[in-house]
């Protein structure tokens, strides 16, 4: 698939969906960094942006990444909209051809699944390089498909969080496994339906 159709697939997934005017930002996101000091943070495939307007919120600098530009657009608005435009920037990305230039304290990827061919271990060993000393990687995975997924194929298998952290191949001297494990939650989807889904978490860091 070509990166125009590619984008065209993730702005339609996007353009249906309603975005509220103030995005929850991920419960696993919340829990890993509420208590770490703000520093440069990048989100990669920000979505709607709940992530983004918390981290800025509470004093990060956010670079927002996604390739649908709708995507990146409401979450840019959003962001003026609430004052928070000096600490987000939000911009469309295609990380199947680059990935985004800087060092960063964080980097949050939730849920970064795609039907496009994207090699998210190469994504993710980049987002791994590009921490700075004491940085942070966390990687937020389905562990199981919610009612309200776009991909509903049965014969999906979601890999365990050791699994992603086996496929990076990073240097145990300079990156460790903080946390990698499977939790469930009760998740509200776009339509207001709950249901019990499991997050597959991933948490690196860079030797400071």
């Amino acid at each position: 698939m070509s990166a125009t159709d590619a984008a065209a697939f993730w702005d339609g997934v996007y353009a249906a969906r309603t975005t509220p005017d103030a995005p929850r930002p991920n419960v696993r996101l919340v829990g890993a960094v509420a208590d770490l000091p703000p520093g440069d943070a990048l989100d990669l495939g920000c979505g709607s942006g709940g992530d983004a307007l918390w981290l800025a919120r509470r004093g990060w600098r956010v670079t927002a990444v996604d390739i649908s530009g709708v995507a990146a657009e409401r979450l840019a608005a959003h962001a003026r909209a609430h004052g928070l435009g000096d600490r987000v920037d939000a911009v469309r990305h295609d990380l199947r051809a680059s990935f985004p230039e800087g060092r960063f304290d964080l980097v949050s990827a939730h849920y970064l699944h795609t039907p496009l061919g994207l090699d998210r271990a190469e994504v993710l060993r980049a987002a791994a390089h590009a921490l700075r000393p004491g940085g942070r990687l966390l990687v937020v995975d389905h562990g199981s498909t919610a009612p309200w997924s776009w991909d509903q194929d049965p014969a999906v298998r979601y890999p365990a969080p050791e699994e992603v952290a086996a496929d990076l191949a990073l240097d145990p001297a300079t990156w460790r496994v903080e946390r990698a494990e499977a939790a469930r939650r009760t998740a509200t989807g776009p339509d207001g339906r709950t249901a019990e889904v499991v997050d597959h978490v991933l948490l690196v860091r860079r030797a400071g």
